[in-house]
C-alpha cells in the first residue's frame, strides 16, 4: 500500500508513528514545506521571549524519518486529482497514493487592514515567521499588537518580557477562553506589567512613515506609533490547493469520527480538519496541538486498517502571561452556557469559574495561580462525559475527586 501524508507537524507526525505501529511494510511518503526537522509551534512564544532556547524548537531527531522508514519529500502540494489518485507539487512532481492524509495545518490570518503588508508587520505561526521577527526586536523597538486573543497576548507578553514598550490594540480579552470577569482580571495584569492596553478599538489602517516606522490608525483619528506590529487575528486552514477536487470543506476539511473525508481513500487531521466534538458537533475546529495529535492518531490507525474512532475534541488552553496563569476547558461563551458559578476566592487560586448547560458541566476557566490548573485538568473528563452538576459549586472538588479519581477532597472543599 502506498501512503502519502501532506504535512509534518503534530497531526502528521502522530499519524506516521501510529501507522507504523500497525503497518511496517507499506510505503509512506511525507510531503513538507518546512526546511529542517519537525518543530513545535507551541514553543514559538517561549523562544520569542527567551525562556526556551531556539534549538529546543526541534522535536524529532535527525534520523526520525529514517527510523520510521518514511520518505521525506520537500515540496508544496498544489493540486489533488482524486480520479488518478495523485497529488501535484509546486515544482511539477506528481505523487500517487492509495491512501492520502491531508495534514497541511493552518496559517496566520491576515486582517483586511490597508497597509498591513509590510516587512515590520509580523505574525507568530511558523518558525520562518519567528526568524523574521527576532532581529526586528533587538533594538528596543516600540511594539504594537493587533488582537486580544490567545496568540496576540502571547506575543504581547513575549515582547514585554524582553523589556520592550508594548501597546495592545483589541477588543474583549480572550473572548473564547475566559468570560468577561476573567477578561477584566487579565486586563489588570496586562496594565500592571506596564503594557498600554487600548480596548475596545478598531484598527483602520497602517501608515508607512519615511523613517521606516509605522503609524497604526484607530477609529476616531487616534493613532499609535510603532517600529514593529505583531498581529494575532486567528488562523486560516490551508485548503486552497484542494479547489476543484471535490473534497468537502467549510471552514476546514469535513471529516467523520474516522478522520475520513467524503472520499474513502482520503483522510484529514489537525488544524486543517473540522471533525466531531464531545458536544455533539459533527464538524468543529480546535486549533490545538493535543487535538491535532489525537486526530493524527486516529487517522494513522484507520489508514493501517485498525478501527480507532476519534472520541471528539474538547479544547483546553493553559498559558502563563503577564504574571498570571490563564486556563480554560470546554465552553464558556455566553451563547453556549446557561449559568456560570465562580468558585470560592478563599481557595487562593484567583478567579476560577465553572459553567453549565442543561444542568451539566460544560466548561471552566481560571485566571490566577498555576495551582488551580490540575483542578481544571480533573474537570476535563467530566465535561467530556457531560457530568450533571448535581451538587453545590462549593462541593465540586469533592465531586471531581469522587467521580474521576477517587482521591481525598481538595483542602477547603468539603462534602
Amino acid at each position: 500500500m502506498n501512503i502519502v501524508i501532506v504535512g509534518s507537524s503534530a497531526a502528521a507526525l502522530s499519524a506516521m508513528e501510529h501507522f507504523r505501529v500497525h503497518d511496517r511494510n507499506s510505503q509512506v511518503t511525507a510531503v513538507t514545506k518546512d526546511c529542517g526537522m519537525p518543530y513545535s509551534k507551541v514553543l514559538l512564544p517561549y523562544v520569542l521571549r527567551g525562556s526556551v532556547p531556539y534549538k529546543n524548537l526541534t522535536i524529532r531527531s535527525e534520523k526520525y524519518f529514517q527510523d520510521l522508514d518514511v520518505q521525506c519529500v520537500h515540496g508544496e502540494a498544489t493540486a489533488l486529482d482524486r480520479e488518478r489518485h495523485c497529488i501535484r507539487l509546486k515544482d511539477g512532481r506528481v505523487l500517487s497514493y492509495d491512501r492520502l492524509l491531508i495534514a497541511t495545518g493552518a496559517r496566520a490570518a491576515v486582517p483586511n487592514i490597508p497597509g498591513i503588508c509590510h516587512d515590520r508587520v509580523c505574525y507568530m505561526r511558523t518558525k520562518e515567521e519567528l526568524d523574521h521577527m527576532l532581529p526586528l526586536l533587538e533594538r528596543n523597538p516600540r511594539v504594537a499588537v493587533i488582537g486580544s486573543g490567545f496568540v496576540a497576548l502571547q506575543a504581547a507578553w513575549a515582547a514585554r518580557y524582553r523589556g520592550l514598550p508594548v501597546t495592545v490594540l483589541g477588543h474583549r480579552i480572550m473572548p473564547t477562553a475566559i468570560d468577561e470577569v476573567g477578561g477584566e482580571c487579565v486586563a489588570r495584569a496586562i496594565r500592571d506589567c506596564g503594557v498600554q492596553l487600548l480596548a475596545p478599538v478598531d484598527t483602520q489602517r497602517i501608515e508607512h512613515l519615511p523613517d521606516g516606522s509605522l503609524r497604526v490608525w484607530l477609529s476616531g483619528e487616534e493613532f499609535v506609533e510603532a517600529d514593529v506590529v505583531l498581529v494575532g487575528a486567528g488562523t486560516r486552514p490551508n485548503i486552497e490547493w484542494l479547489a476543484g477536487s471535490g473534497i468537502q470543506t467549510e471552514k476546514g476539511i469535513l471529516v467523520d469520527e474516522n478522520m475520513r473525508t467524503n472520499d474513502p481513500c482520503i483522510y484529514a487531521a489537525g488544524d486543517v480538519a473540522a471533525g466531531p466534538t464531545v458536544f455533539g458537533e459533527a464538524h468543529g475546529m480546535h486549533s490545538l496541538w493535543p487535538t491535532a495529535v489525537e486526530m493524527g492518531k486516529t487517522a494513522g490507525c484507520q489508514m493501517a486498517g485498525v478501527d480507532m474512532p476519534y472520541p471528539g475534541s474538547l479544547n483546553m488552553n493553559v498559558t502563563e502571561m503577564f504574571g498570571v496563569t490563564v486556563a480554560s476547558v470546554g465552553r464558556i461563551r455566553n451563547q453556549d452556557v446557561d449559568a456560570r458559578h465562580p468558585l470560592p476566592e478563599e481557595l487562593g487560586d484567583g478567579y476560577c469559574c465553572v459553567f453549565e448547560k442543561d444542568g451539566r458541566l460544560c466548561g471552566a476557566s481560571l485566571v490566577g495561580s498555576s495551582e488551580g490548573v490540575p483542578f481544571l485538568g480533573r474537570l476535563r473528563p467530566l465535561i467530556a462525559h457531560h457530568e450533571p452538576l448535581s451538587c453545590p459549586v462549593e462541593e465540586l472538588g469533592w465531586l471531581v475527586n469522587k467521580r474521576a479519581f477517587a482521591k481525598a477532597p481538595r483542602e477547603g472543599w468539603t462534602r
